[in-house]
């Protein structure tokens, strides 16, 4: 039995709050051009998602292109287990690039760590052929332009998946990027953890370089904290992980030629479990076994103009405890590589405004030709990807004079998510859009270092639904702050005009306020009184809170597990801007991508 089939199947989804209309250039706590989440619904919806269903004797893997091509499900069927977490309620958890990360499954993340379209659908097509099924996921993504495919296939004999995954920079610039594969597997605290020995760099609450065979936890229960581990000089290139309990586990093989990246990633058996239990009511805890073809997650290369590469990987199920020094990458029959179909854009309403306006631009027409820009309530903002928008978006500023603000919005926008500062700053100053005084203020804030143009900016808004924005509210209080005690006044006076709104982004400024007015004890409270979702690689709230104890005389004191931040050492480029070093201060500078060669 060899095939490939679709379904649909209904779940429990918790949807995501977007965080507001001000695009995200510039934004360390986004990507441009995506939208970022700032919150997770506490109630979830039913949505029903497509699958595609590959199969033989062995395994059954249905793979999702509604949530950015993962494989959801990878059920072995001589022992009747699934072997991935896949969650019957999927509920995203605030982490980096977006804010919204859906554990389990096995993910492809490109061009950064996560995938911003996890949450959202790709393009997919699939193909029976002689002797082996085919489904191929992927994308022109949004952000730079480039193009990436997932190939995902069994063949009639397979006891394990086969993962091929391309990328092409069709641009005319080099570009950077990262890609991993990250598979999440239930465990406990028996659940075996097989990986190479030799040195290993440990990610936990400080960074340093283990040695496995004598220091690396080879049990779920030994690890008392979330941790990553990254290997740089392994004895061999095949790891997994064993769940005793339930009787299954699965193995990552690749050729370390062009795949050497190795990672393993855990809460813990301790305090950090929660952060796994928020993604399940069950309370079900999960670890990650990632590979790919750079050595860890501070890295990014620099795909070149023109440039293909691609990988391959193997995912094996198996009833007993492996070996690892004995598995190595199989031999198999693939279509040739110049078959795998390489997606254009693949969400028409995302980009079809966009695509409207390149072909007015180059038929030359005017008037009811152009598209209407995407208005206030309209999250949609010029994919810095599309290489020749900037033309088409400086031109229908001029042809289409009704709409000029908006289409000038929209170019400072463009320019500003290509790190194009002084443009951009030139048409958001000319735009009258709302929106455009907004984001030049985060722009004077962040990048110019001049938080006096910044508070002008935010002043010159005249829309109180962007003034009083909780997004924008957040942005200018950040900047008044910086200009020290002759704003506390107006900071006061524009909190207190959305003081009734339960956010935690909010509650975090009024805490900082309330520092700022020398009342520590007030913000301590505020944020002891506030609620707040647990989120990962954000420190704001950490700093702030020893901000306050340090003016309480109580510098040592721990910093609590309820303010939701995970206590990491900083690292890895999940974000493409830095973060404020401190609540209200601090410049946004772009974050090096180094091209180094790691194979």
């Amino acid at each position: 039995m060899l095939s490939v089939t679709e379904c649909r199947q209904e779940y429990l989804f918790h949807p995501t709050m977007a965080s507001g209309p001000i695009p995200t250039a510039h934004d360390p706590d986004g990507v441009y051009p995506y939208e970022s989440w700032c919150e997770s619904s506490r109630r979830p919806e039913i949505r029903s998602l497509r699958f595609v269903v590959l199969e033989n004797d062995f395994l059954a893997a249905a793979i999702c292109p509604d949530l950015g091509g993962k494989v959801y499900s990878l059920h072995d069927k001589r022992s009747g287990k699934e072997v991935l977490y896949a969650p019957r309620v999927i509920r995203p958890v605030r982490y980096l690039p977006r804010g919204g990360y859906i554990p389990g499954g096995i993910e492809l993340s490109f061009p950064i760590s996560h995938t911003p379209v996890q949450c959202e659908p790709v393009a997919c097509q699939t193909r029976q052929a002689p002797g082996r099924v085919y489904c191929w996921c992927g994308e022109r993504e949004i952000r730079f332009g480039m193009q990436w495919t997932v190939e995902f296939s069994l063949g009639a004999d397979d006891n394990f998946l086969t993962q091929r995954t391309v990328l092409r920079n069709g641009t005319a610039v080099a570009r950077p990027w990262m890609s991993w594969s990250n598979a999440g597997l239930l465990c406990d605290a028996h659940t075996e953890i097989a990986f190479p020995n030799g040195p290993v760099l440990y990610h936990g609450a400080e960074m340093k370089t283990i040695d496995w065979a004598t220091e690396g936890p080879h049990r779920q229960g030994a690890i008392d904290r979330m941790a990553g581990f990254f290997w740089r000089e392994p004895d061999c290139h095949a790891f997994g992980a064993f769940n005793h309990t339930q009787g299954f586990g699965l193995y990552h093989i690749a050729d370390p030629a062009v795949t050497p990246g190795i990672k393993f990633w855990t809460y813990g058996d301790g305090p950090h479990r929660v952060f796994a239990f928020h993604c399940s009511p069950a309370g079900e805890e999960y670890l990650e076994i990632q590979g790919g073809p750079l050595i860890d997650q501070s890295i990014k290369e620099h795909l070149q103009p023109g440039q293909v590469r691609h990988h391959i990987e193997f995912w094996r199920p198996s009833g007993e405890p492996l070996a690892i020094r004995e598995l190595h990458p199989p031999s198999v029959g693939l279509c040739d590589l110049d078959q795998v179909p390489l997606f254009d854009w693949a969400r028409p309403a995302q980009v079809g405004v966009w695509l409207d306006l390149l072909k007015a631009y180059g038929q030359g027409k005017a008037g009811d030709r152009i598209p209407a820009p995407p208005g206030l309530d309209d999250n949609r903002w010029a994919p810095s990807g599309m290489e020749k928008l900037g033309e088409a978006l400086d031109w229908a500023a001029e042809a289409d004079p009704q709409n000029r603000p908006a289409w000038l919005f929209q170019l400072g926008a463009w320019h500003a998510g290509r790190d194009e500062l002084a443009p951009a700053c030139t048409a958001l100053r000319e735009s009258e859009d709302d929106r455009a005084k907004a984001l030049l203020g985060r722009l004077l804030r962040r990048s110019e270092k001049d938080p006096r143009r910044a508070v002008e900016a935010y002043r010159s808004i005249r829309n109180p639904a962007v003034a009083l924005h909780p997004q924008v509210t957040v942005e200018r209080d950040l900047a008044l702050a910086l200009l020290g005690e002759e704003t506390l006044e107006e900071r006061e006076a524009w909190l207190r005009q959305t003081a009734a709104l339960e956010d935690e982004w909010l509650h975090e400024r009024w805490a900082a306020l309330r520092l700022d007015q020398d009342r520590p004890l007030e913000a301590e409270e505020i944020l002891k009184a506030t609620r707040f979702q647990l989120i990962h690689q954000r420190y704001a709230r950490t700093r702030l809170w020893r901000r306050i104890q340090q003016r309480l005389g109580r510098p040592d004191d721990e910093v609590p597990a309820w303010l939701g931040e995970d206590d990491l050492a900083e690292f890895g480029a999940y974000r493409e801007y830095e973060e404020d070093v401190e609540a209200g201060a601090g410049a946004c500078r772009p974050q090096p991508h180094p091209v180094e060669d790691a194979t």
